[in-house]
């Protein structure tokens, strides 16, 4: 069956673009004007990873995923055999196969390599002393732990939809994404083979929508730091420090200008083809964390689609 390789990016409507270019640089992502949008890339990293278009509300673009080079033609056949219309490409994001899925949302395939991201810095977790552990002699940490937080890579996303089960069929058929947890009820959350935990994942809503991207950084001292300069900025509503129970990883959610949220995140489980997933009732979002997460967390704050 056919499977994409992963997460390549996301677009996104947002009222405007100069907002849009400054919330993202906060965050310490790279962005750059082409054309008529505004695409973010992550530092060292030779990939778009958000692309910012105008128009009148926010809301979720597109959905961007890689697959093998070459392939689109068989991606195309298997597409059409489903069902499906192809559509034509959209002048600000020229390139690969267009189609919407059962709830309307829009999905690019590209046959583009996913590219390498760059070498995790001086604050990198591994020279960490734990217990009996001891990795770092005659070197004072807190003086390699300034530097500005950048992140590595856009680790995975969630969207709304309004019948997760759905969704997740449609995805499991279409895109060859497979379950990697649920929670009973709530989020679905979903991998593109060996690698994180999930890259994609649908939270329970009335339409479809953006819940959340994720940006992966190298350890708690980014994740830190990352809340604390958007804080300096004026993004101070959000939810962390905290360790999530599915993924397990580290996290600290800001809230954007338009009501989504943005996610720090940082040791993230990696999983095999030998991972089973489990159905859990009743699971928390967070294993710990300082509080319950804000009360409009789980609110779908872009508008209803026409």
């Amino acid at each position: 069956m056919l499977r994409v390789k992963g997460l390549l990016h996301y677009g996104l409507q947002v009222p405007s673009l100069d907002k849009g270019a400054d919330f993202y640089s906060a965050f310490g992502l790279e962005t750059a004007e082409r054309g008529n949008a505004v695409v973010i890339r992550c530092d060292g990293r030779e990939q778009d990873q958000t692309v910012l278009t105008e128009g009148p509300v926010k809301r979720l673009h597109h959905v961007a995923f890689a697959v093998d080079p070459d392939s689109l033609p068989e991606w195309q056949r298997h597409l059409e055999g489903l069902g499906l219309k192809l559509l034509d490409e959209p002048k600000e994001v020229p390139g690969g196969l267009w189609f919407r899925d059962h709830e309307g949302n829009l999905v690019n395939l590209r046959d583009e390599r996913i590219a390498p991201w760059r070498e995790f810095g001086t604050t990198d977790g591994q020279d960490a002393n734990v217990g009996d552990r001891v990795r770092r002699i005659d070197r004072a940490r807190w003086l390699t732990t300034t530097e500005q937080t950048r992140p590595q890579r856009l680790g995975h996303m969630l969207i709304f939809s309004s019948d997760v089960s759905a969704s997740e069929a449609f995805y499991t058929r279409t895109l060859g994404l497979r379950l990697s947890d649920r929670i009973v009820g709530g989020p679905v959350f979903m991998n593109s083979g060996p690698g994180d935990h999930h890259v994609f994942g649908f939270v329970p809503a009335e339409h479809p929508g953006l819940h959340h991207s994720s940006w992966m950084v190298s350890d708690i001292d980014q994740i830190a730091r990352g809340a604390q300069n958007m804080a300096s900025v004026g993004y101070t509503k959000g939810w962390g420090l905290g360790r999530h129970t599915l993924g397990s990883n580290l996290f600290h959610y800001l809230q954007d200008p338009w009501g989504s949220w943005i996610e720090y995140s940082s040791d993230m489980d990696c999983i095999t083809e030998n991972w089973q997933p489990t159905d859990w009732e009743d699971l928390p979002a967070a294993i710990w964390s300082p509080g319950e997460p804000p009360a409009d967390f789980i609110t779908n704050q872009e508008a209803k689609p026409a």
